[in-house]
Order: structure tokens, then C-alpha cells, then sequence
């Protein structure tokens, strides 16, 4: 076992982020990829009548959802219960995972399938399996890409999506002794002859879910592969963990929801294959698992939840959106983040679920533009609730440094003569810090390590238009 210390989330964050801004050419792969999408989803956008009429009654939905949570989970457990379902409230990662691993011992399992699903990498639910013995195969064929890769997915939606295609064949000819190709449809089919043979052999299917219905007791599965259908009909059993904030009141709202999710995830209208699953076979059915578990997974999402503040964000349907319009994500990719969840999303809710000190780093990383509020279907307010994070983790272990910086500036700023003066030698005192100038003595080293401090000025503004007040007859 290596005796290494783990690089802590900045630093680590910090070293990523540099050297992925300077890989031009993944820059381009990634903003290339981009491009694409925005002017897909743009089409299938103006299909709806008035998107911002849809953002507001999806974004009211979820309030009502969340803010009634309570009523609508014991109605969802209530109704797939009265199927067959058996349902396990876990209060965090560890009792998920463990839940799971009693399960697949009782069942003696000994394969594992797996659709995408955000929530076990949240809680790393592949690790506790393999670290107990179990083979679990990811089914999504970009998950499956970076699970031989030993990577984690670089994207909400699109995991592999910083691979080519040479890359995924060199993947598959290392891993699966496969012939190098450079077609999609060949390198799609390598995967698919592994899937079907794992579909066959695994008894335990594990799935995410998009939503979960209160009224019906089902859960919703939203995907274009066909592979969350089979990972959850042909094992003969399935498991299917989900965030307590997926529920919906109502079947009807899948109406809205489901376009929505495909026109902001990908640019579709609608996915190809959406599902609905409300327990295990009943009698009488030919298809469908023997047995169905449901896994309500809090892990801190209470605690969100109760401040009334910032509980907006857990109104986000995981459609990776503001990932795909934030000028940072698109700069640094995916992997620099170090969490499960990306971009203004992940910098958002991040810090909640793993903790504030460690990961405040992620919600300063922002140019709080405003894309991600603006592009997101549910109308979550991301670049202020980065800030709030900020601010919350100022407060709590304010900088000493910053608490000077800042009160010198209030300092200057409160005293009109003091400034007017400071003003006047500006010149002169840069003339001077360009002999230290990006060097680590230098005070804005942070700044001018790799860019040059603006110039000022030889005279203000106001000295200016009192030249031109002087002027006039």
C-alpha cells in the first residue's frame, strides 16, 4: 500500500486546471463538441411553444416537489410497495453501499450489470463491489469506455465524451485484444458483444433513475442505448438507487420533464428510450426481475434541503447543461473538478455534500457570467449560489490576508483625499513594481505569473474632464 499523502482537493484542482488550459488540443476537442451540441439543442429548443414558460413551470414543479419532500416520498414508497417493491431509506453512501453488498451475498451474485447512473459514483459503489469480490460491468457504452480506462466519467451526460475514436480503439485493443478501427458503428458492436454476453450472465442489475412518479410509485429511466431496459428487465434482480430530490408528484409531469431533460441534455426532442418501473414481475408477467429494490439516498442532501436559501439546487435533473455552456468546464474539462459532479453544477452543490472548506475552491473557480443560470431548464440561480458559497465559507474561516486587503481598500476608498493622492503617484509606484514584476516576492504574483498588470494611466478620469470643462467657451 502506497504511504503517499493524498493531494488535497485544491492543490490538486489547481495542477489540473493549469494543465488541461494548456492542452490546446483537448481545449478544441471538447469546445469542437460543444459547438455541435449548442446548435442541435437551439433547433429542438424553439419546438416548444415558450421555453421560458416551460423553465418556470418545471423550476415550480420541483419547488413544490421539494418543498412538500416528505409527503411525496412516503406517497412514492407507499404505491411500489403495495407492488412488491422493497425500499431502503439510507441515510448515507455507506449504508447504500452496504445494502447492496448483503443483497448480493444473500443472492450470491456474481456478476454485476450497471446502466449510468451519477448517484454510485457519488457514493463509489463500483469500489466497495470490486473491493468485496463482485465483477461489475457498466452497460452505457461511455461509461464502459472509462471503466477500462480506470477514469471517471468526464461528463454528466457524456462520459467519454474527451475520447476519439483512435483513443477508444487503442482502449479496446489493450483491453479486449480486439483489432484497431477507426468506425463507430465497428467499435460500438465490440461493446455490444460484451454487453449481451453480461446481460446473460449477471443476476443483479443496479440502475439509476431520472425520477421516481409519487402517484404511481415508479421510477422514470431516461436513455438512448436500450442498455438501461435490459440492465434492469433480464437480471433476476434489480436494484435501482436514486437521490431523495428525483420525485415528482405526478405521472403528468413527466409530460414536461422528459422533453425537457432530452432537449437540454443532448438536443433531442425526446430520448429513445424512456421507462417506467413500478416493481418486480408481477404473476402472470413473462418479463421483469423477481426482485425490485429501491434506494432512497440522502448522503447530505437533507441538509441542503434545510436551508431555504440555497435548497433551490437540488432542483437540478442532471441534464448537464450549464456544464456544456460554462467557459470554465469547457476550458478544463471534466476531470480537473476531482468530484462526481461537474462544472457550475457539481462547483454548487459539491461543496455541500463533501464539505464547504475542502471544496470552496470550486465555487471561486467561476467567472460568474451568468450562462449556467441562463441555459439551465429548471431555472436553478447557479452563478449566485456560487457566490453564496463564497461567502458561507468566508465567513466561517475568514483569510486573514483577504481581511486586510480588504479593509486597506475600504480603507483608500473611504477617504476621497487619501485616493485622489494614491492616484497621482499610481504611475510611479508601477514604474517600480515592474522590477519585481512576475516574481513570487511580487504582492500580485497570483496575478502576474502569467499575464501583465493593466497600466495605469498618467492621468484620472476626472482630471481629464476637468481638462475638457476648462476648454469649453
Amino acid at each position: 500500500m502506497s504511504t503517499k499523502t493524498p493531494t488535497k482537493p485544491t492543490s490538486q484542482f489547481q495542477n489540473d486546471s493549469e494543465r488541461m488550459s494548456l492542452d490546446l488540443r483537448h481545449r478544441t476537442l471538447v469546445q469542437t463538441a460543444m459547438s455541435k451540441y449548442e446548435a442541435v439543442r437551439r433547433g429542438t429548443q424553439g419546438r416548444f411553444q415558450d421555453w421560458q414558460a416551460a423553465r418556470q413551470a418545471a423550476s415550480e414543479t420541483k419547488w413544490e416537489a421539494l418543498n412538500h419532500l416528505d409527503q411525496y416520498l412516503e406517497e412514492f414508497v407507499r404505491n411500489t410497495e403495495a407492488r412488491g417493491t422493497q425500499v431502503f431509506w439510507a441515510a448515507t453512501g455507506e449504508e447504500a453501499c452496504a445494502y447492496i453488498l448483503d443483497l448480493c451475498r444473500r443472492v450470491e451474485a456474481k456478476e454485476l450489470i450497471k446502466s449510468k447512473t451519477m448517484t454510485s459514483e457519488e457514493i463509489h459503489l463500483n469500489h466497495a463491489l470490486e473491493a468485496a469480490g463482485y465483477c461489475v460491468t457498466e452497460s452505457d457504452l461511455g461509461e464502459y469506455i472509462v471503466q477500462l480506462r480506470e477514469e471517471p466519467p468526464y461528463h454528466l451526460v457524456f462520459p467519454a465524451m474527451h475520447l476519439t475514436r483512435g483513443e477508444i480503439s487503442d482502449t479496446f485493443t489493450q483491453k479486449l485484444g480486439t483489432p484497431a478501427s477507426d468506425s463507430p458503428e465497428e467499435l460500438t458492436m465490440i461493446a455490444r458483444d460484451v454487453m449481451r454476453a453480461k446481460y446473460l450472465s449477471a443476476n443483479v442489475g443496479i440502475s439509476g433513475a431520472n425520477f421516481a412518479v409519487a402517484d404511481t410509485g415508479m421510477i422514470s429511466i431516461t436513455e438512448n442505448e436500450g442498455n438501461a431496459r435490459l440492465t434492469t428487465s433480464v437480471p433476476r434482480i434489480h436494484i435501482a438507487l436514486l437521490g431523495i430530490e428525483k420525485v415528482l408528484p405526478k405521472l403528468a409531469d413527466l409530460a414536461l420533464f422528459l422533453p425537457m431533460l432530452a432537449t437540454a441534455g443532448t438536443g433531442q426532442a425526446l430520448t429513445c428510450y424512456n421507462s417506467l418501473i413500478g416493481g418486480p414481475k408481477q404473476p402472470g408477467e413473462v418479463d421483469g426481475p423477481e426482485e425490485f429494490h429501491v434506494i432512497l439516498l440522502d448522503n447530505g442532501r437533507t441538509e441542503l434541503l434545510a436551508d431555504p436559501e440555497q435548497r433551490e439546487a437540488l432542483h437540478c435533473i442532471r441534464c448537464g447543461a450549464c456544464l456544456n455552456v460554462c467557459p470554465v468546464f469547457r476550458n478544463i474539462g471534466g476531470h480537473s473538478y476531482g468530484s462526481t459532479y461537474q462544472g457550475p453544477i457539481g462547483s454548487v452543490i459539491t461543496p455541500h455534500l463533501q464539505g464547504l472548506q475542502e471544496w470552496k475552491h470550486l465555487s471561486a473557480a467561476s467567472t460568474l457570467c451568468g450562462a449556467c443560470t441562463e441555459t439551465c431548464p429548471v431555472g436553478i440561480d447557479l452563478h449566485h449560489h456560487l457566490l453564496r458559497n463564497r461567502r458561507n465559507a468566508a465567513k466561517a474561516q475568514p483569510d486573514r490576508l483577504e481581511q486586510i486587503a480588504y479593509q486597506g481598500f475600504a480603507f483608500v476608498m473611504t477617504r476621497p483625499k487619501l485616493y485622489r493622492q494614491l492616484t497621482r503617484i499610481a504611475p510611479f509606484l508601477q514604474r517600480l513594481h515592474q522590477l519585481i514584476n512576475g516574481r513570487r516576492i511580487d504582492p500580485l504574483f497570483g496575478w502576474t505569473q502569467s499575464r501583465n498588470f493593466p497600466e495605469v494611466q498618467p492621468r484620472t478620469f476626472k482630471d481629464y474632464w476637468a481638462s475638457r470643462q476648462e476648454m469649453k467657451p
